[in-house]
């Protein structure tokens, strides 16, 4: 695609400010989301300052050559609460957190050792157009149901009792500002869609809200303000109260640890690959290739750990990131540099932290629609040259999307593998089935 900034483009000061600022807004609902479903009283700001950090250690792998965002990961969902699990003192879970994101991150390191050994060639024929083209488009299809539960105000940052129609008004409004910005705007509002089009879904919100709780109509109330009244000015570093933890360390507790982590960080490796592809083919430059997957694996792994001491999640690399250089077109490395640096000012800064928290999930919904939707279609753009005419990758193909729309996944204790990770296992035995059957055939 055509971009308007390119990875070693450095626009001016006060531009790469307002895009870094898009930048955190698309990662802001995720990245805080984790903390609050692992609860335990995990610090939402920490894991905001956390994903700054481990963004810094990534670019730094990475030679500042792939520009993308490290958030908090969803796929260690499981792994953080086993820390928690079995009466777990709050001391000792915060240490199983680092501990565990340490082990996550030596799978990434001994993964990265042998492709430094053996090259990436392997990946090219173990996951061709036909597999990963697919599975990107599983990436973004799967986190559907999440952008409309968003729009629909059944999930996420909506005051309750909100009225479902209102909340369905205020993001489509907001994606149709972002829509109207993207494709009609000029210069700098082609650039910010994301930003105006969420501004205009909160305002819009705001005034609902403003007109509910002057005729105490809670149908109306779609922000929940009260939140300014809890509001902290300094992030609850995990790490402080993890150091008090380390006593209490046994054997047992490692090896829980180990079996919640270790399998997860491969699932996870899976998915790095695809994300890496994706991201790979909107700036039009091989990533596995430069920096390589050897880097991109360390920067993840270690910017995993990095971010977990600061607030306690492991950090993955964000599809919604990807999507937001995809739309605004900016791949400018110097933006993600912004954005980690913003990322970690701003949680020491509690009303503008808190406003960010305030903006009603509905609006982020709306945003998401396009957001995910730009993932799902950049997978199915990769396939584009692939013959579907040849039964060989039709069913390589529809495996992949059914396995991965159908919401396929498999737990095997506390270790779940991700529909996403499913699709993608099942393509590569379907295609791996199939590859005595040469191609053009029917």
């Amino acid at each position: 695609m055509n971009l308007t900034y390119n990875i070693k483009d450095k626009p001016g000061f006060a531009k790469t400010l307002v895009f870094a600022l898009q930048q955190l807004l698309a990662i802001m609902a995720a990245t805080i989301a984790v903390p609050r479903i692992v609860g335990n009283g995990m610090s939402q700001t920490a894991a905001l300052f956390g994903a700054g950090v481990g963004t810094l250690v990534y670019l730094a792998f990475t030679k500042f050559k792939s520009p993308v965002f490290l958030g908090s990961s969803f796929a260690f969902l499981g792994s953080m609460a086993a820390a928690f699990a079995g009466g777990v003192s709050a001391q000792l879970g915060y240490a199983g957190l680092i501990i565990g994101a340490l082990m996550a991150g030596l799978v990434y390191v001994v993964i990265a050792l042998v492709i430094k050994a053996v090259g990436v060639r392997w990946v090219d024929k173990l996951m061709p157009p036909v597999i990963i083209g697919p599975t990107v488009a599983i990436i973004g299809l799967s986190l559907s149901g999440n952008a409309i539960g968003d729009l629909l105000g059944t999930s996420g940052a909506v005051a309750a009792g909100a009225s479902t129609y209102v909340c369905i008004l205020c993001g489509l409004v907001t994606l149709a500002v972002t829509m109207v910005c993207s494709v009609y705007g000029k210069k700098m509002i082609k650039m910010i869609p994301f930003i105006i089009g969420i501004l205009a879904g909160y305002v819009l919100a705001l005034v609902f809200t403003l007109i509910g709780r002057a005729t105490d109509n809670a149908s109306l109330i779609i922000i929940d303000l009260g939140l300014f009244s809890q509001m902290t000015w300094v992030p609850d570093f995990t790490f402080l109260t993890a150091v008090k933890g380390f006593k209490e360390l046994d054997g047992t507790y490692l090896a829980t640890l180990a079996v919640a982590y270790v399998p997860v960080a491969f699932v996870v490796f899976a998915e790095h690959i695809a994300d890496h592809k994706n991201l790979s083919s909107i700036i039009g430059q091989d990533l596995l290739k430069d920096p390589g997957l050897a880097n991109t694996l360390l920067g993840d792994g270690v910017g995993s750990f990095a971010g977990a001491i600061f607030g306690g999640c492991p950090n993955t690399t964000y599809g919604e990131s990807v999507g937001c250089v995809a739309i605004s077109g900016n791949a400018s490395v110097v933006t993600i540099l912004y954005t980690a640096v913003l990322a970690m000012v701003i949680s020491f800064f509690g009303p503008f932290a808190t406003f960010l928290a305030t903006i009603p999930s509905c609006v982020m919904g709306g945003v998401c629609v396009a957001l995910y939707g730009f993932i799902a279609v950049s997978g199915l753009k990769m396939i584009q040259n692939v013959d579907l005419g040849d039964n060989h990758n039709l069913f390589v193909v529809s495996v992949i999307l059914i396995a991965g729309v159908g919401g396929m996944s498999v737990s095997f204790g506390k270790v779940t593998i991700t529909e996403v990770a499913c699709a993608l296992i099942l393509g590569i035995l379907a295609n791996v089935l199939l590859s005595g059957k040469k191609s053009g055939g029917k």
